[in-house]
């Protein structure tokens, strides 16, 4: 910035020099321009037209409509699960390991509503989709995220999500839509 303000200002001894020696010319026009940089908010973006948030970002939600204020974060995504191994995913479930997301929802002052597992979804560049499974308790990976959870205002509720993924792709992003709602993406880094 200091370099910018001394370049203008010599340009502009030298416009007044200049309008001084020349005769009955008008001065020439000097235009000084400003760069403001604007402060990152917590939802950052990995592009600015795709809407998606980078994995930790975490994005406001304020619907009038139902009175919820919450925030809502993906904070991290493991493939394969790194903790003690749940049972192998069964065949119906569509994958052959386990990788998790863990993710936080907080009430901001908003009316009580709740969480559970099933708004969260994994998808892939193909356009295929994992979901929740909702499987819960026993061997699976802990602490859990909680199954029809109320969340008073003020109250947090955070933990990991379990999916059956294929070992051999790995997904684009990781989608909360909760019932009818807009979805929020985050993006799902390379491995």
């Amino acid at each position: 910035m200091r370099t910018r303000t001394t370049a203008c200002t010599a340009l502009l001894a030298l416009a007044a020099l200049t309008t001084g020696c020349s005769s009955g010319q008008p001065a020439p026009r000097v235009t000084v321009t400003q760069t403001a940089t604007a402060t990152p908010s917590t939802e950052a973006t990995t592009g600015a037209t795709t809407g998606v948030l980078k994995m930790g970002a975490t994005k406001t939600i304020n619907d009038a409509a139902t009175g919820v204020h919450a925030t809502v974060q993906a904070i991290e995504y493991q493939q394969p699960y790194k903790g003690p191994q749940p049972a192998k995913p069964e065949d119906f479930q569509g994958g052959d390991i386990w990788a998790t997301a863990k993710v936080k929802v907080c009430n901001i002052n908003g009316t009580d509503f709740s969480v559970d597992q099933l708004p969260w979804s994994l998808a892939y560049e193909d356009g295929t989709t994992i979901k929740a499974t909702g499987s819960t308790g026993g061997d699976m990976p802990k602490p859990e995220y909680p199954m029809e959870k109320t969340l008073t205002p003020d109250r947090c509720a955070a933990g990991l999500i379990a999916y059956p993924v294929p070992s051999n792709k790995r997904p684009e992003r990781l989608v909360y839509q909760p019932g009818n709602g807009q979805p929020t993406e985050w993006a799902i880094p390379k491995a």
